[in-house]
């Protein structure tokens, strides 16, 4: 574990600023919420079930009474669920940063409501909807940033673009390392693209390391498998300094924070390295085209000429 790095206790003031945290009733977007809340932002928790984040909202304000805190309806399996957040949220007077969090992976294939597998469609797809959309929101805020929770599962992934909805076969672990690929290669096209434009949003991409969670909560042994990862590793609010850092602290554009100790598995937050599938300008621009065309919704960036 490194000696220095970026934890909950460099996050800045960040007073007079909006945040958005999907899947925030919980987990790493949970702490993410908490520690926002109590530097001074306003967060709206993004979050599929009111009940529970407004639960979640609760627990913050038993340590920050004043926190400034507002639940958003959002349902990434559903692109007219995400429309619809997107529409509430650009009503807010400014939105300073998206906190891309909310993700899922199990092993038995599911679709989401238009269609598309699951994993994908909810971890890839409805992050690349939201984000579209927010856009010009983000823009009208000089220095507001796009963030995106990856994982070191994305090194070694391969994207099966013959077979993006899994009509062919599912395997559960592959298909959630090849979404944590495209989140990568969404935030490297995204920067290539905003900074071609000269767009004052800075996209970042982050990762939590090897933390207990309850990402697998659909499969009896992630469970047991991730309650021995909190005890062994990282717990959620440790997991969440990968994110607070790419979201508050000085960054690179395009960058890549989380983890830097332990091959990248736990520790203080610092610049990681992501795999070079991840950085590829081929894959990401037809990432890119692919999530427009399935989504029907165009973030409007001009392509950047690929080198050959």
């Amino acid at each position: 574990m490194p000696s220095k790095g970026f934890t909950t206790a460099d996050v800045p003031d960040q007073s007079g600023k909006c945040f958005i945290v999907t899947g925030a009733n919980t987990g790493i977007g949970f702490e993410v919420a908490r520690a926002l809340a109590a530097r001074r932002a306003r967060v709206l928790l993004a979050c599929r079930d009111e009940t529970k984040a407004r639960a979640a909202m609760s627990r913050i304000r038993q340590e920050t009474p004043e926190a400034d805190l507002a639940f958003l309806p959002f349902d990434l399996a559903d692109l007219a669920s995400v429309r619809r957040a997107a529409e509430l949220a650009a009503k807010e007077p400014r939105i300073d940063v998206l906190i891309n969090n909310a993700g899922v992976q199990g092993p038995t294939l599911k679709h989401t409501a238009q269609g598309f597998e699951q994993t994908f469609g909810v971890n890839h797809l409805g992050c690349f909807a939201f984000t579209a959309l927010l856009l010009p929101k983000l823009m009208e805020t000089p220095g507001s940033r796009v963030v995106v929770t990856s994982s070191g599962q994305h090194k070694g992934a391969k994207i099966e673009w013959d077979d993006l909805n899994a009509q062919k076969s599912y395997k559960w672990l592959p298909r959630y390392g090849a979404s944590k690929l495209a989140n990568q290669l969404f935030v490297f096209e995204l920067d290539r693209r905003l900074r071609a434009a000269g767009a004052p949003v800075t996209a970042v991409a982050c990762h939590p390391g090897l933390v207990g969670t309850n990402l697998a909560r659909g499969s009896w042994w992630g469970n047991i498998a991730m309650s021995l990862i909190g005890l062994l590793f990282a717990k959620p609010a440790m997991g969440a300094w990968g994110a607070l850092h790419a979201a508050t602290g000085h960054v690179k554009p395009g960058g890549y924070y989380g983890p830097a100790g332990g091959s990248e598995l736990r520790g203080p937050s610092g610049e990681c390295v992501a795999s070079e599938d991840a950085r590829h300008p081929q894959l990401a621009e037809r990432l890119w085209d692919v999530s427009v065309k399935m989504t029907g919704i165009d973030p409007g960036l001009p392509a950047v000429n690929c080198p050959s």
